[in-house]
């Protein structure tokens, strides 16, 4: 057998998104000046700087690749799992689907992943309110960012990414009838946000809510598999 070996350098030098950059040298320009003006502030003035660095870490992540699993699009917390009818903007009907909702903190990486292999056919900007993400309204009130996938064998998945209390950006990448592979970054918010996945009709959800979920790893749903849905208990 063969072993297998990570890096553990992997785990402590993490890449920072180049969306972040910016970022970074106004908050360490902010610290200097603070720190000109009364030391202590330029203290709290680095702190926010090394947060800032923080927010915006892009860590790769090791993706399962077996066909059928839909993976997680963005760190963070199951806040919401239930039927709910896809955004218009996507041509998917007026039938309610699985939804899986993934709510980011400020404290979460924010780079999100695409969820499945497929073919983007659809990709629809809305503006919006910036309502709390976690909230069920966030999901038709908000700024949003909606992507449809066509899968190879006929079927459609969509991922939305939602504006946050406190997000004022949504950047995504990708591009009409471009060819993805789950796992792959495809954009990222900030400042705090969440994810939303609507699945194919008879697929169940493989999380439950309140468990915390790794974008590019965590399985939300498999639909090559007649698994029903799993339940979870505090422990």
């Amino acid at each position: 057998m063969q072993v297998q070996e990570i890096s553990i350098a992997r785990y402590i030098w993490t890449p920072i998104h180049r969306e972040g950059w910016p970022f970074v040298a106004l908050f360490a320009l902010g610290a200097l000046l603070l720190g000109l003006v009364w030391e202590p502030l330029g203290w709290l003035g680095l702190l926010a700087t090394l947060w800032c660095l923080y927010f915006f870490r892009n860590p790769d992540r090791v993706t399962a690749t077996r066909d059928g699993l839909v993976i997680s699009p963005a760190d963070g917390v199951v806040c919401m799992l239930g039927q709910a009818v896809p955004p218009a903007e996507l041509d998917m009907g007026t039938e309610p689907r699985l939804r899986i909702s993934v709510f980011m903190s400020v404290f979460d990486v924010h780079v999100n992943r695409v969820p499945i292999d497929g073919r983007v056919a659809r990709l629809a900007y809305r503006p919006g309110k910036f309502l709390n993400a976690a909230l069920d309204k966030a999901s038709d009130d908000n700024e949003r960012m909606a992507v449809r996938l066509d899968l190879a064998d006929g079927r459609q998945v969509a991922f939305v990414q939602i504006a946050g209390l406190v997000a004022r950006r949504i950047k995504c990448d990708l591009s009409e009838n471009q060819e993805v592979r789950a796992g792959e970054r495809f954009g990222l918010i900030r400042f705090g946000s969440r994810v939303d996945v609507y699945l194919p009709d008879g697929v169940a959800s493989q999380v439950v809510c309140g468990q915390r979920c790794i974008a590019g790893e965590t399985v939300l749903a498999d639909i090559a598999s007649a698994e029903p849905a799993r339940s979870g208990d505090v422990r």
